[in-house]
C-alpha cells in the first residue's frame, strides 16, 4: 500500500546516502494529514550521536508548533526506531508510528541496537559503560524543589 509520507521518509532516507551527508533514515512529522517537519539521519555531519532522523523530524516540530508535546501528530520513519528515537516519539508524545525497515533490517547492514537493547534491561553493575551512583542526597534537592514549584510545566 502506497502512503505519501511513508514514500517521502523513505525519499529522504536514500536521498541522505546519495548525497553522502549521513546514514540512511529519513523522518516525517504530520500533523492533520500534512508534514509538518521532515529530518534525515545527520550523526557524521553534526558529529552528534543524537542526530538521527526521527530525533531531528521530532526537534523541528517541536519548533515549529512552539510546543514540546506531539500530541496529535504522527512520525513516518524509514526505519524501525532505535531505543533513544523511540524514547523520543514516546516523549513527545507522537499518536502513532509507521516504520518501513525493520531493526533486523538495519542490523543486516551495520546498524545494530541489540547492545542498547541488552543493557537496559542489565543491573548498573553489569553494563559495558560503568555506572556509578553518587552525591544522591545532594541530587535530590533539585527534585524537592521540582515538588514544591507551584508553577512548574509539567511534562
Amino acid at each position: 500500500m502506497q502512503n505519501p509520507f511513508m514514500a517521502r521518509a523513505i525519499e529522504l532516507s536514500i536521498e541522505n546516502v546519495r548525497s553522502r551527508r549521513g546514514g540512511p533514515f529519513g523522518a516525517v512529522v504530520v500533523k492533520e494529514g500534512e508534514i509538518i517537519a521532515e529530518g534525515v539521519n545527520c550523526v557524521t555531519k553534526l558529529n552528534d550521536p543524537t542526530a538521527h532522523a526521527e530525533v531531528m523530524a521530532i526537534r523541528e516540530a517541536c519548533r515549529k508548533l512552539k510546543m514540546f508535546e506531539l500530541t496529535n501528530c504522527e512520525i513516518y520513519t524509514s526505519c524501525e526506531p532505535c531505543p533513544m528515537c523511540l524514547g523520543a516519539i514516546y516523549w513527545a508524545r507522537l499518536t502513532r508510528l509507521f516504520f518501513g525497515n525493520t531493526a533486523a533490517d538495519a542490523a543486516r547492514i551495520g546498524f545494530d541496537d541489540s547492545l542498547i537493547y541488552s543493557e537496559i534491561s542489565q543491573t548498573h553493575s553489569r553494563r559495558k559503560i560503568s555506572m556509578v551512583q553518587m552525591m544522591h542526597k545532594e541530587a535530590l534537592q533539585a527534585f524537592l524543589s521540582w515538588q514544591e514549584q507551584s508553577n512548574k510545566v509539567p511534562y
